[in-house]
């Protein structure tokens, strides 16, 4: 069955780093582009990154444009965040989803989110 396993996420200090994981199963991931949203509380769900299927394309949020890097390693089935210079606005349940349009591999599925919190 389709599993999209995420880690990584935590307490941390502004300034500081995180690199959250997701893990994907049960589906073939290489068709999929993969995206990272996250929503912080009382607001809505926002996307923060986007990465195609072969990864050779990216897009951000502004919000986080410069301080993120979506990358995945089509290999190990995973797609990553990394997270550089966080702000306490970044605080957020982050959510990893996989996403095809494609009629042979039409699909939207999505992880159980990781809390993020910046704060000192």
């Amino acid at each position: 069955q389709v599993q999209l396993v995420e880690s990584g996420g935590g307490l941390v200090q502004p300034g500081g780093s995180l690199r959250l994981s997701c893990v994907a199963s049960g589906f073939t991931f290489s068709a999929y582009a993969m995206r990272w949203y996250r929503q912080a509380p009382g607001k809505e769900r926002e996307l923060a990154a986007h990465i195609t299927r072969t990864g050779g394309s990216t897009n951000y949020a502004d919000s986080v444009k410069g301080r993120f890097t979506i990358s995945r390693d089509n290999a190990k089935n995973t797609v990553y965040l990394q997270m550089n210079s966080l702000k306490p606005e970044d605080t957020a349940v982050y959510y990893c989803n996989a996403r095809s349009m494609t009629t042979m591999t039409k699909g939207d599925y999505w992880g159980q989110g990781t809390q993020v919190t910046v704060s000192s």
